[in-house]
Formats: C-alpha cells, sequence, structure tokens
C-alpha cells in the first residue's frame, strides 16, 4: 500500500467515525424510546447469567409475552438475541445501570449502522480511489438514508426488545457484507453473520449468499493478478474459508437448538406460539407461518396508505402499516438499471420477503413495514451499484422527502400521542 492510499484510507475512517457518531447522536436525541420497558431479552439475558432459561418470579404485567412454562417464564426470542443482551446484564449485575439501556442500544446501533453503510458506499462508488466531494456527499446520503430516510428510524426509536433485535440483525447483516465484500474475513464476518440470525432466525436463508460472495472474492476471474496473492492469504483456501464463516454461527445453530430443546422438548420450538391467547389470534388460525397470510401482508408493505386529519400536520400514517414505497420515495431508485450485485441482492430481497409475507401477522404496532428492516442492507447494495458516482438532483429530492416523511411519522410516534394502539 502506497503511502496516499494510506492517507485514503485513515481519511475514510475517519469521515465514517464522524458520521457515525453524528448519526449516533442525532438518532438518540431525535427519539423517544416509549417501549423501552419492554425489555424481553434483558430479563432473560440477567437470567442466564444466574444460571436459569427462564425467569423464576413472575414478570411484570406488561411482560404479557412471557411464556408460562412448568415453573418458569420463558420468552419467545432465540438464544442469539437474549446473549446479545448478557452485556447489558452483566452491567445491571454490577449495579452500574438499573434499568434496559433501549435508548441508547437504538442510538449505538444506528450509528454503528451508518459507519457500515458509509464504508459500502465507498469501497462501490466509481471512485474508490480518488477523493471528491461530490461523490463523498452521495457516500454519505446513502450512509444516512438506511437509518433516517426509512421506517428504521421510528420503529428502532421504540426501544422495545423487538425492536432492538431487529436493529442488531440490520447491523449483523450489514457488517457481515462489509467483512464479506469490502475487507474480506471470514470469521469476523461469520460472527457479524450470527449476530444477524440469532436476532432474526429467517435470515439463515441468505447463508449461501454469504458464502458465495466470499467464494467469487477469492475467485482470479474477478480479480487483478496482482490482488490474488494477498486475497488468498486473506482467505485462504475455499475449504478453511468456510470453516471460518461457519464456525460461529453453526456454534450458535447448535446451542439455539440446545436451548430451544431444553425448554419447550423441540429443537426447532421458539416459543412463539406458546404466548398466552396467541393461538387464538384469528391471524395464526392456519400456524406461525401460512400462505394464506401473503394477501394481508402484500397489502400492507405495498399498498396501505396514510389516514387524513384534521389538524397539523394533516395526514398520519396508521399505526400498523402503510406502504414502504409511500413511505420511502427513495426506494424508487431501486429500477434504476445496473449494479455490481443486483442480481444476488435481488434474489436475497425476494427470498426474505416471501418468508416475511409468510408471517401470519404483518408487524402489529409500527411505523411501515417494520420487519423489512432485515431487507435495507440488500437494497442498499442495489441502490449503491446503480447509480452515477457523483451525487444526482432526482436523489437529493428523494431523500430529502424520505427523511421528511419519516421525521413526521418518528415525531408522531415517539413524541406526540396522535397515533395510538
Amino acid at each position: 500500500m502506497t503511502t496516499h492510499e494510506k492517507h485514503d484510507t485513515a481519511r475514510q475512517f475517519w469521515i465514517a467515525a464522524s458520521l457515525s457518531l453524528f448519526a449516533a447522536l442525532a438518532f438518540f436525541f431525535s427519539t423517544n424510546a416509549k417501549l423501552r420497558d419492554l425489555d424481553y431479552t434483558s430479563q432473560i439475558a440477567s437470567a442466564l447469567l444466574r444460571g436459569h432459561l427462564g425467569l423464576t418470579e413472575k414478570p411484570p404485567e406488561w411482560l404479557n409475552e412471557m411464556i408460562p412454562h412448568g415453573e418458569r417464564y420463558y420468552s419467545a426470542f432465540p438464544l442469539g438475541a437474549v446473549v446479545s443482551m448478557v452485556p447489558v446484564g452483566l452491567l445491571q449485575k454490577a449495579g452500574l445501570i438499573q434499568n434496559f439501556p433501549g435508548h441508547v442500544l437504538a442510538a449505538f446501533i444506528a450509528g454503528s449502522c451508518v459507519y457500515f453503510f458509509f464504508q459500502l458506499a465507498k469501497a462501490f462508488g466509481s471512485n474508490y480511489s480518488k477523493f471528491d466531494s461530490n461523490s463523498l456527499a452521495r457516500q454519505i446520503l446513502l450512509a444516512l438514508f438506511p437509518i433516517f430516510g426509512t421506517w428504521t428510524w421510528c420503529n428502532l426509536g421504540f426501544g422495545g426488545a423487538w425492536q432492538i433485535a431487529l436493529g442488531l440483525a440490520l447491523l449483523g447483516e450489514t457488517a457481515a457484507l462489509y467483512f464479506t465484500l469490502v475487507r474480506p474475513s471470514p470469521f469476523v464476518a461469520g460472527a457479524f453473520f450470527a449476530l444477524a440470525f440469532g436476532n432474526r432466525t429467517e435470515l439463515l436463508i441468505t447463508l449461501p449468499l454469504y458464502l458465495y460472495f466470499l467464494w467469487r472474492r477469492s475467485s482470479p476471474t474477478t480479480l487483478n493478478l496482482s490482488r490474488i496473492s494477498g486475497i488468498k492469504q486473506e482467505l485462504g483456501g475455499n475449504g478453511p474459508m468456510a470453516i471460518r464463516f461457519l464456525s460461529v454461527p453453526a456454534t450458535l445453530a447448535l446451542l439455539t437448538g440446545a436451548y430451544n430443546f431444553a425448554r419447550f422438548h423441540s429443537i426447532f420450538d421458539f416459543g412463539y406460539l406458546h404466548i398466552p391467547e396467541v393461538r387464538q389470534e384469528p391471524w395464526y388460525e392456519h400456524g406461525l407461518f401460512s400462505i394464506h397470510a401473503i394477501p394481508w401482508n402484500i397489502y400492507t408493505m405495498l399498498f396501505q396508505g396514510f389516514e387524513s386529519t384534521s389538524y397539523f400536520p394533516y395526514i398520519q400514517p396508521n399505526g400498523f402499516g402503510c406502504s414502504i414505497l409511500l413511505a420511502r420515495p427513495f426506494l424508487c431508485l431501486l429500477f434504476r438499471e445496473g449494479g455490481r450485485y443486483k442480481g444476488t441482492a435481488w434474489m436475497a430481497i425476494a427470498l426474505l420477503t416471501l418468508v416475511l409475507w409468510c408471517h401470519g401477522n404483518p408487524g402489529s404496532w409500527q411505523f411501515s413495514y417494520r420487519y423489512a428492516m432485515i431487507l435495507l442492507p440488500w437494497m442498499f447494495l442495489v441502490l449503491t451499484g446503480n447509480g452515477p458516482a457523483k451525487i444526482s438532483v432526482s436523489e437529493i429530492s428523494l431523500f430529502v422527502v424520505s427523511i421528511a416523511i419519516n421525521a413526521m411519522a418518528t415525531w408522531q410516534f415517539l413524541w406526540t400521542d396522535q397515533i395510538q394502539p
């Protein structure tokens, strides 16, 4: 690496770090964690530190999704989501914090995601080695968009356990893509992938895509000859590369199976249908996942609109969902031509969307379609690759409109009583 390349790398890091800090602070001060008391994962993490898989005492009434089973109260969250909160449990055990820090965690997740989104945008820009203010502006815009220009701002801002789990899945996916496509490190990429699917189990279906990216990254047909030896040394052969990537995810998968079996006597039973009265809810008549749920999910995700009001701002989203395209006009740019990873990214979007559409409930209390947070890293790959190197007027306009819509929703949901369950 030349001196110029070292300076460019250092400058890139400090820009990304500064943008990440700005995003974390902006997120913290613009959100109000109304659901921070719904700390299911933190409660179970504290129980794990005491040697229990569930709570030994009856939880408070607002934690109504705890599962009474035998002499314990369990959570429907997967093991990965619980383990993610062990550091919080340790801080609580040491007396350094008292309550679940959902607000701080959400801001940390937002800032960390912006860091990796910026690095991805920088890497896939056509002016990778050239510092250009116009290209930099586009990279900053793209890095901020998934957090502040989408449903992530409002939903992650709620700060409850369900929202934090989605945020950690988003962070895990984004970081895994960075350590797969930009700075290849199979073990680190695998660890972040484990963070992702540990919080949202359906993300396991994207595993082959990450392995494909790593294999393609090490293929001589996709590399300059001068870089082959260096990349090969980083990745190793395809066999060792796959082993390093899979070591943490495989360990977590085995532990999750054991965790489920110890609680409900089945390695595939996460407990969701054991939540009191869930089986009686009409949308789960055909099970937790069913093709019968697809029409409702399609309508909520793509077609449901805003409601009109007689007071400012005269429109408001429904508290149980609205179209992601209506709420985020910037996503219209997904359909431009071109993109280095367009085919693979759209494959991931299609597979994950199909799973989400089969879920019996579109997401309950939310802004727009919160489950679609896990689609954003793959949408980002498309948006980063299919646009110009320099920022365009259309991108600026759609970005500003998207920010305005999501700022309005964040204000209405988190700072006012205009929208009630």
